[in-house]
């Protein structure tokens, strides 16, 4: 009989009060700026839905009054240059709420401007003094966040943002407890105007969350159940929304799936070599969040076999491919669902791939990757399996 006992581990729920669905997101953000007593609420918006629905329009008119202006100018991977503008409009319009309206980008920069209001940033040199790796601890924002998804990546559920320094090409990871936003607002007919391309790569990435929870050095019975039931209804869903765009049923296990996906950083579970370099694939080569996992997440599985086997087959019993090898039940979710599978597919040089692995050595989550990566050579031969 074994009388080794669970491993010590604390679970940390996030300030986020209410997770809202069933309700229509303009009726619902006006419902939750009352319910917060907002008065000046300043909108961040993608700009595909500024530009081409009537989003804005049906936000200043459930908003009214409390509507107090609206950045649609927010890029991928959220450059730090473009949050500190928005930061100093919000300013001046008085914010005492941010409502984010769209894809990780829109969420991420908006929990910095989160950041920069509360800390009276107005320039990008200071902000980037309150990075993970900097000098300076943010204070507690007391102008928070409304978050309304339209993509898959799950960013409205974790107290971190990541923001690219557009000078050096570096992402860097900003954190702060109430950087969280204090509600969410799942709204899957909203969804419908996200490009599709950008709604499955974005699923993408909530499996790769799941799956390296699943497979991590540190993972939990809990995550395990969680990330498992998560990846059921992203595969459901993602197929089920491919063959029938307007499937809001499927939409909305998507939307849940994601949530879902994201209970493992709640728990402190690390995850490994995927997003981490993953996070330098977007800053430094442009390569949008999803598409990195898209590319990256099987060939970490083939690195990473040697040392977590056993973890890795949970993956597959929960894509319905018991004794398959996980890389390649995800990679053939990823090929059925018309997405890129090779970074040439996305425009990736390989003379990009020096600096890359050079700047995923600076990222918090390589050291936690399941199989040690000892510098940039092995991220090196990461990149090359994935060419």
């Amino acid at each position: 009989m074994s009388m080794t006992g669970p491993q010590p581990h604390t679970f940390t729920y996030f300030d986020i009060e209410r997770v809202i669905s069933g309700t229509a997101f303009d009726q619902a953000s006006a419902d939750e700026a009352e319910r917060l007593d907002a008065r000046r609420v300043y909108v961040v918006v993608g700009g595909t839905l500024s530009r081409e629905t009537d989003t804005v329009d049906r936000l200043k008119t459930s908003l009214g009054g409390r509507f107090a202006g609206v950045c649609n100018r927010m890029a991928s991977h959220s450059p730090i240059d473009q949050v500190v503008d928005a930061a100093n409009d919000a300013r001046t319009n008085d914010a005492d709420l941010i409502l984010s309206v769209g894809g990780g980008s829109v969420t991420d920069g908006s929990k910095l401007i989160v950041l920069c209001l509360a800390n009276d940033v107005r320039d990008t040199e200071t902000l980037k003094r309150y990075a993970a790796t900097g000098d300076l601890e943010p204070k507690a924002p007391t102008v928070r966040q409304v978050a309304v998804p339209t993509t898959l990546s799950g960013g409205e559920f974790n107290i971190t943002a990541g923001g690219t320094d557009p000078v050096r090409h570096l992402k860097q990871i900003y954190r702060h407890p109430l950087h969280v936003p204090r509600t969410v607002i799942l709204d899957p007919a909203l969804t419908v105007h996200t490009p599709e391309w950008l709604w499955l790569s974005t699923g993408i990435r909530a499996v790769d969350h799941v799956t390296e929870d699943l497979c991590s050095i540190n993972a939990v019975p809990y995550v395990d159940g969680t990330a498992s039931h998560a990846l059921r209804l992203l595969r459901d869903g993602l197929h089920r929304s491919k063959e029938d765009p307007v499937d809001l049923e499927a939409r909305q296990n998507c939307l849940t799936g994601t949530w879902l996906s994201m209970i493992g950083s709640m728990a402190g579970v690390r995850r490994g070599a995927s997003h981490g370099i993953g996070h330098q694939l977007g800053s430094t080569a442009g390569v949008p969040h999803g598409h990195t996992s898209c590319i990256l997440l099987p060939h970490v599985l083939t690195f990473n076999k040697q040392v977590n086997a056993a973890q890795q087959e949970k993956v597959s019993i929960a894509l319905d491919r018991p004794g398959v090898d996980a890389s390649e039940a995800i990679g053939d979710l990823i090929s059925s669902l018309g997405l890129p599978r090779r970074l040439r597919d996305v425009g990736v040089e390989r003379s990009q791939f020096q600096e890359i692995a050079e700047n995923a050595m600076h990222d918090h989550l390589i050291p936690s990757n399941p199989r040690k990566i000892n510098g940039p050579d092995d991220v090196l031969e990461i990149l090359e399996m994935a060419w």
